[in-house]
């Protein structure tokens, strides 16, 4: 079994030490995509308004909200990632896998990826949002809407049991990693079951405004909560109602955008 360690000794060392190290890097890199996010927040909400040619301009944005999107998913999902990084992390160091970097390596490429179709949808709706289009507005209360209906699909149900039972992933779906390639491989299907997770919610935050710190702040204790705590598929379920809640007023109301943007 891929866990097991041929001395208790080293095995017990090696949970020690893991217990304190994994999440005291996973927080340090969290902190420092929260900074980074924190910097570029300003920058991406004023893009579009420069004297800069239009080529010019879309090219240097996209690079920039790549770099600010792969940031804010580090900022947001890695501390949701601490107990399956642990174990893989201990499953490493008895060298019954290849290296940590590859697995969260090929979880982070998921997440990258997804950065492409955000940031077309951000460059449609970055102008239209700072004239206060109403339809603008509605388009967030139709995203609300779907994001509060997805938290209640069988899908979504099924993504996050896998997200918060680590062991079950790894026996699951932790075939052929002694490889690096089938570390990245396993690293991708976890993204995947996290995006099953969390589409949702980054396409509100998208229809809100991208790198909105506030509702990053909210996400990432939703995140947070509904993977890693005991009632966290309540929690998910109470966040889906609340989704629902807010989309109604939106779609009524799209003035309230300015409230809660």
């Amino acid at each position: 079994m891929v866990f097991q360690s041929s001395s208790p000794d080293i095995r017990i060392v090696d949970r020690s030490i893991l217990r304190y190290i994994v999440p005291i890097v996973l927080i340090s890199a969290a902190a420092l995509g929260w900074w980074w996010s924190l910097r570029m927040s300003g920058e991406m909400r004023a893009d579009g308004m420069t004297g800069m040619s239009m080529s010019t301009q879309s090219a240097m944005s996209a690079a920039g909200f790549l770099v600010a999107w792969l940031a804010m998913m580090i900022a947001m999902m890695l501390p949701a990632m601490t107990p399956v990084v642990k174990l893989y992390a201990l499953a490493s160091e008895q060298r019954r896998v290849a290296p940590l970097p590859f697995f969260v390596g090929g979880y982070l490429a998921v997440w990258l990826l997804l950065g492409v179709p955000a940031y077309f949808a951000w460059r449609g709706l970055n102008m239209p949002m700072a004239d206060g289009a109403d339809w603008v507005a509605r388009l967030a209360g139709g995203t609300f809407v779907a994001a509060g209906i997805w938290q209640f699909t069988p899908l979504k149900d099924l993504c996050l049991r896998n997200c918060r039972s680590p062991m079950s992933f790894f026996l699951r779906y932790g075939g052929h990693i002694k490889r690096p390639f089938g570390a990245i491989r396993m690293g991708i299907t976890h993204g995947l079951f996290c995006v099953g997770c969390c589409w949702a919610m980054f396409a509100v935050l998208v229809a809100v405004g991208t790198m909105n710190i506030g509702w990053m702040l909210i996400l990432t204790a939703l995140i947070v909560t509904e993977k890693l705590f005991r009632y966290g598929e309540r929690v998910a379920t109470l966040a889906g109602v609340a989704f629902l809640i807010l989309g109604v007023i939106l779609l009524v109301s799209p003035n309230t955008i300015s409230v809660i943007s």
